[in-house]
């Protein structure tokens, strides 16, 4: 199975290349890499404009528009049969792919969630952590699943699962919407076990209070009475 990773970046000139180069050392081929640079400032264009060996479709954005946004530019672009989201920030290690993809490669799953609270590496601190959870359980709650990491970055879709499914989300409620969209479709979710390497404000950590605020709310606006 060919397996496409969709990276969104904004603003990551400390990190992109070295990302980068980890996605195209991890074990699973064959696969393609997608950046979609949304709209930086800070010369992480030059890098993977310098760097287009690393990458096999590079979209940029004209400004910045947000996560949700880049990642509907990526899907639409993306001809692999698995699609596996990535993060410019080092967070997440792209050497755990295979495990990521290995249930939808099986036939067990239709998506796979890599949860952070079961995995090796640093612990976020202690408020994040339980922001997370909460917001998991709200999630849950809503959609009758039974995941432990709703806000995972780490997850993989079988490409045809996508493309029954509109993000209309820009910023981060992607991911609270794309759970209960998933979950509406009775797809089949599995969690694996990820490593996680949090990194903090002042090393470029974007999301904040606003976002968690849009979080609760598209819990709400797409785990209750909507349909796809």
């Amino acid at each position: 199975m060919k397996l496409s990773v969709a990276i969104p970046c904004y603003n990551e000139a400390t990190t992109i290349e070295t990302l980068l180069l980890a996605v195209r050392a991890s074990p699973c081929t064959p696969k393609e890499v997608i950046v979609v640079d949304d709209g930086s400032t800070d010369g992480t264009r030059d890098i993977l404009q310098r760097r287009s060996d690393l990458v096999d479709i590079l979209l940029l954005h004209d400004r910045n528009r947000g996560k949700g946004a880049a990642m509907r530019t990526a899907f639409a672009a993306a001809t692999g049969d698995v699609i596996l989201v990535q993060d410019a920030d080092l967070e997440y290690d792209p050497a755990e792919y295979p495990k990521l993809v290995a249930s939808i490669e099986s036939g067990e799953a239709d998506v796979v969630f890599g949860t952070r609270f079961a995995g090796k590496g640093q612990k976020s601190p202690l408020w994040h952590t339980a922001g997370n959870r909460l917001l998991t359980a709200l999630s849950n709650l809503c959609t009758g699943l039974r995941l432990t990491d709703m806000e995972t970055c780490h997850k993989a879709f079988r490409k045809d699962v996508l493309e029954r499914i509109t993000i209309e989300e820009d910023r981060f409620g992607f991911e609270p919407e794309i759970t209960a969209k998933i979950a509406r479709m009775k797809c089949r979710i599995v969690e694996v076990p990820v490593s996680y390497a949090p990194r903090s404000y002042a090393e470029g950590k974007k999301i904040g209070m606003k976002d968690g605020l849009r979080t609760l709310w598209c819990i709400v606006k797409y785990g209750i009475g909507r349909s796809e």
